[in-house]
């Protein structure tokens, strides 16, 4: 990945919890990795804990960013999330229990060529 595209990926992902934070959402993970892969956001909304993929383009040219999360990406993240779930159920001080209902959401944000947000969409229920 080219510096340039890393440091748009970091921008949007700072520019997402922010927006995620003012919507009220609790954020409890940001780049959760293990040996599955890596969620970009995860938060609660109210007791909903929620899985969200940040993605970030600089032009519509090639697509609108949430059209790139393609099938076999949803699946990779149903699978992270169940990773996740297994971990987060374990005994301690935890916010998360096996109860929580799960959704997946993507923030997709579009910027212009001097990387100034001018498109924040959030689709609640993505997949």
């Amino acid at each position: 990945m080219g510096r340039q595209r890393q440091e748009l990926g970091k921008l949007g992902e700072e520019l997402a919890a922010s927006y995620l934070q003012k919507k009220g959402y609790r954020l409890l993970e940001r780049n959760y990795r293990c040996r599955l892969g890596e969620i970009d956001i995860v938060a609660l909304d109210g007791d909903v804990l929620v899985f969200i993929e940040v993605r970030c383009r600089t032009s519509s040219r090639f697509g609108f960013p949430q059209e790139s999360i393609r099938r076999e990406k949803q699946a990779k993240l149903r699978k992270l999330a169940q990773y996740y779930l297994l971990r987060a159920a374990r005994p301690g001080p935890a916010p998360v229990t096996g109860q929580n209902q799960v959704r997946f959401d993507v923030l997709a944000l579009l910027f212009d060529c001097k990387q100034a947000t001018c498109r924040v969409e959030h689709i609640q229920n993505a997949f």
